[in-house]
C-alpha cells in the first residue's frame, strides 16, 4: 500500500466529485436515469474551465445509496455535499455552487506576500 495524498495534493487536486453509474435490475438505478451522461456533463463542465483533473478529480462509482428514478447520486468532496435525483441539465448549477464557488472564491482572495 501507498499513500499519495501528498503527491495529489502537490497536483492541486483538491475535490472529488463522485457519481453513480450502478446498474442494478431489482429497483431505480443511476445506469438507468443517464449515470453516464452526468458524469460526462461534470467532466465537461470542468474541461470547459481547465480544472478537469488539475484542481477536481472525477470517478464514477456504485451505489450511493440515494436510488431515485428521477436522477442520479452526486457527492462533492471534501465538503460532505449529498445531492440526489441529479440530471444533466443540472450539472452547472450543482458544479457552481459546489467547486466552482470555491474556485471563484480563491481566485478573487487577494494574494499576500511574504
Amino acid at each position: 500500500m501507498e499513500r499519495r495524498t501528498e503527491r495529489i495534493h502537490e497536483r492541486g487536486v483538491s475535490a472529488t466529485v463522485l457519481v453513480c453509474t450502478n446498474e442494478r435490475t431489482e429497483h431505480a438505478a443511476c445506469a438507468a436515469v443517464d449515470g453516464g451522461a452526468v458524469a460526462d456533463a461534470v467532466r465537461d463542465w470542468l474541461r470547459e474551465r481547465d480544472r478537469y483533473w488539475s484542481e477536481v478529480a472525477v470517478a464514477e462509482t456504485s451505489c450511493l445509496g440515494m436510488c431515485s428514478e428521477d436522477g442520479v447520486a452526486v457527492v462533492v468532496q471534501p465538503d460532505d455535499e449529498w445531492f440526489a435525483e441529479v440530471t444533466v441539465e443540472d450539472v452547472p448549477a450543482l458544479m457552481g455552487e459546489t467547486v466552482g464557488a470555491a474556485a471563484d472564491a480563491a481566485a478573487t482572495e487577494p494574494a499576500t506576500t511574504g
